[in-house]
């Protein structure tokens, strides 16, 4: 990471933007840091991806809980305090969530 001087935020502060998935929403608060995207996003229960995302991220679970479908078909559940990572290109991953979660993700 470089030319991001220090900084704090307050996530309250950032507008909320909806974005809709298959089914349900997410709602993004998204600061860009130079080349790196760093954001806070609300999913409401049954949100499901409505595509497979390539993007590389480091995602921590806030609250709640979100499965994570891998193309080869693995699923993976993140809880409170659970976090995961991976590359850009690396897999194609989508996430559900039945009760809904709040996420602080880095890409």
């Amino acid at each position: 990471m470089t030319h991001i001087p220090f900084g704090t935020t307050d996530w309250e502060s950032i507008a909320k933007v909806e974005h809709k998935g298959e089914t349900g929403s997410a709602f993004w608060r998204t600061k860009q840091c130079g080349s790196i995207r760093v954001r806070m996003v609300e999913y409401t229960a049954g949100y499901k991806a409505d595509h497979w995302c390539q993007k590389g991220h480091i995602l921590l679970c806030l609250e709640g809980e979100l499965y994570t479908e891998l193309e080869n078909g693995e699923v993976h559940l993140l809880q409170a305090g659970m976090s995961y990572e991976v590359a850009d290109e690396t897999m194609a991953h989508r996430s559900y969530t039945p009760s809904g979660a709040k996420l602080f993700i880095v890409d």
